[in-house]
C-alpha cells in the first residue's frame, strides 16, 4: 500500500520569534495549513540558494506515532516563516526531498531501513542513510536530552549540528537551521576549493614533467631558455622547444608554435616535441624530418584548421656551420663578435606544418663562425604591442632590443630574462600569447 505524502505547511510569523504554539506533525486532522501538496520526488537535487526572497524549508524526519514531537513556529533571518514538511520514514523523506528543501531535522530514534525500532543503532545507520540520500543538504540531528555523546557522534559522522529533543523552541531551532545551512554551504565551498587546489597541483606536476630537458652531454655549447605560457596560471602552452646532441656530435635545436595557446594546443605541442626528439635520434633531418612531423600533426590534431610553425637547426660537430629549416616560423637571430646581431637568411622557407599536403621544406646551409650566439624564438616575443598604440614590436624591434642588451654585456639567462621582461614592459603588461626563447652560445 503506498504511503501518503504529508502536505507542506507555512508557519505563520510569530512576533518575537519564540514558540506561540505547538505543531504536531501527526495532528488529528492530518491537514497542512497554507501550503501545497508534496512535490514530485527529487532525492538528489541541489538545494535552492538562500537569499532575501527565499523562504527556508525544513524537512522533519521523525518516528513519533503519538504525535508528541512539537516543532515550534519559526522565522528566518529576514523575518519570513520557515516552512516545514514532515516524513514518518525514509521512504516518505525521499519523496519529500525536493530541490527547495534547505535543511533536514532527523530524529535519531528513527529505525534504520529494515530494522525494528527496538534494535540498537549505535553506528547511526539511519543518519548515514540520510546523508547518502541527501549529500547536498544540511542535516540537524535530534537526540534525547542529555545524550550529548550521541549528538557529537552524529556531527562526526556528517551532521552539521545536533539538538536535544526536549529543548526545542522557535528561536533555538531557527538559529540552528540557519547555522546548519550556512555551515553546509561553507563546507561545500571549502571542499570545492580543496579539490581545485589539488587539481591545480596535479596539473602543475604534469606540465612540469612535460617541459623538455636538453640532452647536450659532451657538447661545448652553452644552453639557456625562457618559457612563458599565455594561459593564466599555466606552466605549459602551445609553444615548444628542445635541444639534443646525437652520437655523431651534431647538436640539433628546435622551436615551434601550435596555433592557439589552450590545453589542447599544449598537448599537441608536447606530442610534436617528443616526436621530433625520437625522429632526430633515428637519424632524420631536414625535409624528411618535417614531412614526418606533418604526418604526426595531421593524425593528432582535432581539426584541419590546426597548424604549427617550426624552426630546426642542426649544428655541425665543429660548431662552425649549421643547417636551417623554417616551416612558417621566424628566422633565428645570430650575434657574433665585432658584428651587429642579425637574422639568419629566411628566404625559400616552407609553409607551416599542416597547411599544405605534400609540402617541402628546403634545408639551407649557414656559416656561423668560431664564436656566436644563436637565439630561436616564437612569435609571442615579437607580436607584443609598443605602448598603448596598435604598433607591434616586430622582428626589427626585437633585433634592436637584443643589440642593446648585448652591448650592455648580457649573455645567457640574463640576456633572455632582460629581453622577455622588456618586451612585456613595452606591451604594458603580460603578453597574451605564449613565449618561448632558446639560446645556444659557442665561445672559443
Amino acid at each position: 500500500m503506498p504511503v501518503p505524502i504529508p502536505r507542506q505547511r507555512a508557519i505563520p510569523a510569530a512576533e518575537s520569534g519564540q514558540a506561540q504554539g505547538a505543531f504536531s506533525p501527526g495532528g488529528p486532522s492530518g491537514e497542512a495549513t497554507g501550503g501545497p501538496a508534496g512535490a514530485a520526488p527529487a532525492p538528489h537535487a541541489t538545494t535552492t540558494p538562500v537569499d532575501s526572497t527565499t523562504n527556508l524549508t525544513l524537512l522533519v524526519i521523525e518516528d513519533d506515532p503519538a504525535g508528541s514531537l512539537s516543532v515550534p513556529e519559526m522565522l528566518d533571518a529576514a523575518g519570513k516563516p520557515i516552512r516545514i514538511r514532515t516524513a514518518r520514514n525514509l521512504t516518505e523523506a525521499e519523496r519529500l526531498l525536493t530541490d527547495d528543501v534547505h535543511c533536514i531535522l532527523l530524529d535519531l530514534a528513527l529505525p534504520a531501513p529494515g530494522r525494528a525500532a527496538t534494535e540498537s543503532d549505535d553506528e547511526l545507520t539511519t543518519l548515514k542513510h540520510v546523508l547518502r540520500l541527501a549529500p547536498r543538504h544540511a542535516v540537524l540531528a535530534l537526540t534525547a536530552s542529555g545524550d550529548a555523546e550521541r549528538g557529537a557522534e552524529a556531527v562526526r559522522v556528517g551532521a552539521q549540528d545536533y539538538l536535544f529533543r526536549d529543548e526545542l523552541d522557535g528561536r533555538l531551532l531557527s538559529r540552528a537551521i540557519r547555522y546548519a545551512v550556512e555551515r553546509k554551504r561553507s563546507d561545500k565551498a571549502e571542499r570545492r576549493l580543496t579539490e581545485s587546489r589539488l587539481r591545480a597541483q596535479e596539473n602543475a606536476r604534469l606540465e612540469r614533467g612535460l617541459l623538455p630537458t636538453p640532452l647536450l652531454e659532451g657538447s661545448s655549447l652553452r644552453f639557456a631558455a625562457r618559457y612563458r605560457p599565455g594561459r593564466s596560471r599555466a606552466l605549459l602552452g602551445g609553444d615548444f622547444y628542445d635541444t639534443v646532441r646525437t652520437p655523431d656530435g651534431t647538436v640539433h635545436a628546435m622551436i615551434g608554435d601550435v596555433c592557439g595557446h589552450g590545453p589542447d594546443e599544449a598537448a599537441l605541442g608536447v606530442e610534436l616535441r617528443i616526436a621530433w626528439r625520437a625522429l632526430t635520434f633515428a637519424g632524420l633531418c631536414g625535409d624528411e624530418l618535417l614531412s614526418t612531423l606533418q604526418q604526426v600533426l595531421e593524425h593528432e590534431r582535432e581539426n584541419d584548421e590546426i597548424f604549427a610553425t617550426l624552426c630546426t637547426v642542426d649544428i655541425a660537430p665543429d660548431g662552425r656551420r649549421a643547417g636551417l629549416c623554417l616551416a612558417g616560423h621566424p628566422s633565428p637571430l645570430i650575434s657574433r663578435p665585432g658584428r651587429p646581431a642579425e637574422l639568419l637568411p629566411y628566404e625559400n622557407g616552407g609553409p607551416a606544418l599542416g597547411l599544405l599536403h605534400g609540402a617541402r621544406w628546403p634545408r639551407r646551409q649557414v656559416e656561423l663562425g668560431g664564436e656566436w650566439s644563436l637565439m630561436l624564438y616564437t612569435d609571442g616575443l615579437i607580436e607584443g604591442h609598443i605602448g598603448e598604440g596598435k604598433e607591434r614590436l616586430g622582428q626589427d624591434g626585437m633585433v634592436d632590443l637584443v643589440r642593446r642588451r648585448l652591448a650592455e654585456g648580457l649573455t645567457g639567462e640574463e640576456l633572455l630574462r632582460a629581453t622577455v621582461n622588456e618586451v612585456r614592459d613595452l606591451n604594458g603588461g603580460e603578453l597574451t600569447d605564449d613565449v618561448a626563447v632558446l639560446l645556444l652560445d659557442r665561445t672559443p
